[in-house]
């Protein structure tokens, strides 16, 4: 018999069932296999996890009806990897499955099953990463060193690096010193890669988005060659993120590069996993059960007991919680590498900037930041200079010019902006959201009629420093037009806040401005989120010894100081310290309920009854140490949840929120689980979302 995982997303079905087996699919119905059965009076597919010799019901049981994968895509690590990742998101585990294993392509299996039995051909190549050899020149015919790279540089770098290549679990978070050179991202993770690998073993290299994996993979070309590794990304499509799934299961590649969908590639040998910059936004998974690719790789790293190393110029506030606690080792820079390397950073806010420029807390573009591209352009060793920005657009947002009111459409209550510099000089305001014209403002507040900027985007500002600095090349990049790298040559570079294109060279300067108005948004993580973006641009600089200079316009003591110290490791454990003072993520967790409001009621409700229920029976049951005066022993208190209140962005929704330390998360969050699947049950109950630890919170 079979033991069949349900691909449904009905939480009360997220269990296995038994199915018999029929001969002529005996030898096809192997663990890992996507299977078709029958349930409920209509045929639905499923994953086969294990056979069996005796069915756990007596109920009569029903076959199999197909096998619907030749190759089995799915591992028994990835399997468990799943089930943890479900179980610590209140989740189901064929809905994070469906994020692990790629759409099956046929011919792709067609072309794996071939090349088992055919030789290795230029259509079916077996690529390795060449292995040291044993008798290279030098003597005694001890296998040749593996070429050192950077990462040795960092205090305990090498250490590191040794027990990886030996397959110890040695799990680390790095914080880079700089991305220009040898430091490159791309180029030193390809040689991390090559390093590993060519000590036996299979490497996991993860990056945030398409573009910083096109980078990867050239750097991945000229280190390994393009057959010795895979590359998985989501905008690839399913042929080839099936391919690269299938070749990384046979074996055939020992280094695979990717986005959030390569977390789950199924490496035989597994003994390195990469996650450069962990706390950028794309690593979230948008769909339930809304998992962090960080929880991915920590599970990973704990079933397979593989190296783990959590690297980039920042440090996140979940990280340096995992060093803090022993989990994690920090490697970083010791203090002459970092002046070696890094770049000078000014600050315009402080007492000695201020001194010399009265006028720099009302300036777009102080004076120092002035001087600092101006000397970039033309001094003694030019170079680009990177202009990083809050907005993209000309003028995207306007206030009224009398009481600074934000000027708003009549039809649709959204921004209303100047679209370029045209429109700004015609005076033509349109929304940003439907796209009405309006012709005839009148404010809202105070009745005023004429409008001024209320932010600056990446075209306008470009359009200043090209009026600046005349003569100058000046390039815009955003996410909607996106550069990937300037030359050397003198040029003004506007972008946007991660849209900062490379410069092989590195840059003369850098200028830091709208800090203020990135740090003035709502968010428990903006401080350290802004601090990550001001660290990846710093990163881009020249060192100081060849003139680099970063100048920051903002006045928020701690993010500037970290800056100006380069400091990641120490503005996050700052962070973390807040955090556990007041008992919020993650020094703790949090569980988020949305949905109408009589719906997420009911969902208390039945939390509240599968908690007691949980309590009377289990075998943990503790003493009343958390009881009402008057309750019962068998009873337990309710669960101190906020809400539920109307939510802010949507108001016909509800949220209630529950915050609950470590100690008791396994706990509270089976409880979770289990009054979803009631909920389930019940089919008069509306659907809720149910989201743990959920993005901007950690």
């Amino acid at each position: 018999m079979a033991r069949v995982l349900l691909d449904t997303p009905v939480p009360h079905l997220d269990r296995e069932f038994d199915y018999l087996v029929p001969a002529e699919l005996d030898a096809r119905a192997v663990p890992g296999s996507r299977v078709g059965v029958r349930f409920g009076g209509r045929e639905m597919t499923g994953w086969l996890v294990s056979r069996e010799a005796e069915p756990v019901t007596g109920a009569q049981l029903t076959a199999l009806t197909s096998v619907l994968t030749a190759v089995p895509p799915l591992t028994e690590e990835v399997l468990a990897v799943a089930r943890a990742v479900a179980a610590r998101q209140a989740g189901i585990v064929t809905d994070v499955l469906r994020a692990a294993v790629p759409p099956r392509v046929v011919q792709v299996e067609k072309e794996i099953l071939a090349g088992r039995t055919a030789e290795p051909t230029a259509d079916h190549p077996v690529a390795r990463v060449e292995t040291p050899d044993d008798d290279a020149p030098g003597g005694d015919g001890a296998p040749a060193a593996a070429e050192p790279t950077v990462w040795e540089s960092l205090q305990g770098g090498a250490a590191f690096v040794a027990a990886a290549c030996a397959g110890d679990g040695v799990r680390a978070a790095a914080a880079v010193p700089s991305r220009v050179g040898e430091w490159d991202e791309a180029e030193a993770l390809a040689a991390l890669a090559r390093t590993v690998a060519a000590s036996g073993g299979s490497v996991l290299l993860l990056v945030p988005d398409h573009r910083d994996l096109d980078r990867l993979c050239a750097a991945l070309d000229r280190a390994v060659g393009g057959e010795a590794y895979a590359r998985i990304g989501s905008e690839d499509g399913n042929t080839p993120r099936y391919r690269a799934h299938l070749h990384s299961l046979e074996g055939t590649v020992r280094i695979v590069a990717g986005t959030r969908a390569a977390a789950w590639a199924p490496l035989k040998d597994l003994r390195l996993v990469v996650m450069w910059d962990d706390g950028d936004d794309a690593y979230a998974e948008p769909r339930s059960p809304y998992f962090h690719v960080r929880e991915v790789v920590l599970e990973r790293a704990r079933a397979s007991g593989c190296a783990l190393l959590f690297a980039g110029p920042s440090r996140s506030v979940p990280v340096q919680r995992l060093v803090e606690a022993g989990w994690l080792l920090h490697l970083g820079p010791g203090r002459e590498l970092q002046r070696a390397i890094g770049p000078r950073v000014v600050a315009t806010a402080d007492a000695w900037e201020r001194a010399r420029d009265p006028f720099a807390r009302r300036a777009r573009l102080p004076h120092a930041a002035w001087a600092a591209a101006r000397e970039a352009l033309t001094g003694a060793r030019p170079g680009p200079v990177l202009v990083q920005v809050a907005r993209a657009g000309f003028i995207p947002a306007l206030v009224c010019e009398r009481c600074r009111t934000p000027a708003r459409c009549r039809e649709c209550s959204g921004p209303l902006a100047f679209r370029d510099r045209h429109a700004a000089e015609r005076g033509e305001l349109a929304c940003r959201w439907c796209g009405t014209r309006e012709r005839a403002f009148r404010c809202t507040e105070c009745g005023g009629t004429h409008v001024r900027a209320g932010a600056r985007g990446v075209d306008r500002t470009a359009d200043e420093l090209g009026r600046s600095f005349p003569g100058v090349p000046v390039h815009a990049s955003s996410g909607q037009h996106r550069l990937g790298s300037v030359a050397d040559a003198p040029a003004v570079v506007v972008a946007t806040v991660g849209a900062e294109p490379t410069a092989p060279g590195g840059y003369a300067a850098a200028l830091l401005l709208d800090g203020d108005a990135q740090l003035q948004r709502e968010g428990l993580d903006v401080p350290s989120r802004v601090l990550a973006r001001w660290l990846a641009a710093a990163c881009l600089v020249r060192p100081a010894s060849e003139g680099g200079t970063v100048v920051v316009t903002a006045e928020h003591d701690g993010v500037v100081g970290a800056l100006v110290r380069r400091d990641p490791a120490g503005f996050a454990s700052h962070q973390v310290a807040e955090r556990r003072e007041l008992r919020l993520p993650p020094a703790g967790r949090l569980a988020e309920v949305t949905g109408d409001a009589a719906a997420v009621k009911e969902y208390l409700g039945l939390v509240e009854a599968a908690r007691r229920e949980r309590r009377r029976v289990g075998p943990d049951a503790e003493p009343s140490l958390d009881l009402e005066p008057g309750a019962r022993p068998g009873d337990a208190a309710p669960l101190p949840w906020i809400g539920p209140v109307p939510d802010p962005v949507d108001e016909t929704q509800h949220r209630a929120l529950l915050l609950f330390p470590y100690a008791a998360a396994d706990e509270t969050v089976a409880v979770l689980r289990t009054a979803r699947s009631a909920a389930s049950a019940r089919r008069e109950q509306k659907a809720v979302r149910v989201r743990l630890d959920p993005p901007g919170v950690l």
